[in-house]
Order: C-alpha cells, then structure tokens, then sequence
C-alpha cells in the first residue's frame, strides 16, 4: 500500500482542541471532519480501534469542518458539540461527539436542533443552555475558526487527516493500514 504524507497544518494543537490522549505521545493525529459526513461517520468507526491498537502512543485531536452547502445540518451539530464542552467539559465533549457520528444518518432529521439538544442532554448538558447558544451564535466563531485554519492547512473535504503536523493521503478506512501509516510517520 503507498501512503503519503504532503501538506501541512497550519494551526498547531494547543490547550484550545479538543484531545483524547497524552499531550505527550510521539503520534498526533488531527481530523477535520463534519457530523453529518458520511465518510466521517465511517472513519468514526475505524478510530477507535486504531486508537486501542496504538494506546498511550497515540494523541487524537478533533477539529470541525462543517460542508455546510452539502450537509445543512453540520454547523449546528458542531456549535452543539462546542456548547455542550464548554457547559459540561472535556468528557461529555466526546460524549456528545460519539453521539452525533452514531446517530446522524439514523434518518433525514437527525442533527436537526430538537434531537441535537436530546443528544446534549444524554452527553450530561443542559438541553436549555445549547438551545440558547445555538439561538445566540455563540459558537459559531469558534466551528469558524477551526474551519479556517483548515482551509490554510488545505483541507477541502472531510474526513482529512494530519499526522505529527503533516497532511496524510493515504488509505485510512482499514485499521490496520492506518496504525501502520501512524507508526510510520514515527520511525
């Protein structure tokens, strides 16, 4: 299998992202992604088994890139998920991540805002809280921000993944190819 590993992340993870695993771990892999993509749903999948396999070696990063023109509902699930990390924290972040990727194709409604503040509820937020701060905008800056600094890393579709700072193009939808792809990037 040929991997490569082009292109550049612009934006470098700081104490702002959102992170599973040892700030210290020799292997750092960001994703762009967007909740209602399919093929994130997909790479949902796949990770967490790449992430079983590589363990405290591993530092995984979540960054949105919400294709709002193709995918209407994915800049409020991404304001969703940003509402309920700041009320409720880290924990019910992912909580909230996990739940949006396992039920966003589930029907044509499912990230619509009244099963987005059911989702909150269940990731431990107040349902009240992101319905106000998806009616305020509030997180909308920061779903921006991050899919900014994407586009200058050079991410134009989602899921896009950059390993140790560096743009990974290779086959990512078999577990064990990508640890291999990871572990790589690290010898």
């Amino acid at each position: 299998m040929t991997t490569s590993l082009q292109g550049t992340l612009r934006i470098p993870v700081s104490e702002g992202d959102h992170v599973m695993g040892d700030a210290n771990a020799p292997i750092t892999l960001v994703e762009y992604g967007d909740y209602q993509c399919p093929h994130c749903a997909r790479a949902h999948t796949v990770l967490p088994v790449v992430q079983k396999r590589l363990g405290s070696r591993l530092r995984f990063v979540f960054r949105n890139f919400p294709l709002t023109e193709i995918h209407p509902d994915a800049l409020h699930a991404a304001e969703a998920a940003e509402s309920v990390a700041a009320s409720a924290g880290d924990a019910a972040f992912w909580k909230m991540h996990d739940i949006l990727f396992e039920h966003a194709h589930d029907d044509d409604d499912a990230l619509d805002d009244e099963h987005l503040m059911r989702y909150a509820e269940q990731a431990g937020a107040s349902a009240d809280d992101v319905a106000r701060d998806l009616d305020s905008e509030n997180f909308e800056p920061r779903v921006k921000a991050d899919f900014m600094g994407g586009v200058r890393s050079g991410v134009n579709g989602t899921p896009t993944f950059f390993i140790n700072g560096r743009r990974f193009e290779g086959d990512w939808t078999n577990p064990a190819s990508f640890v291999d792809a990871l572990e790589a990037a690290v010898s």
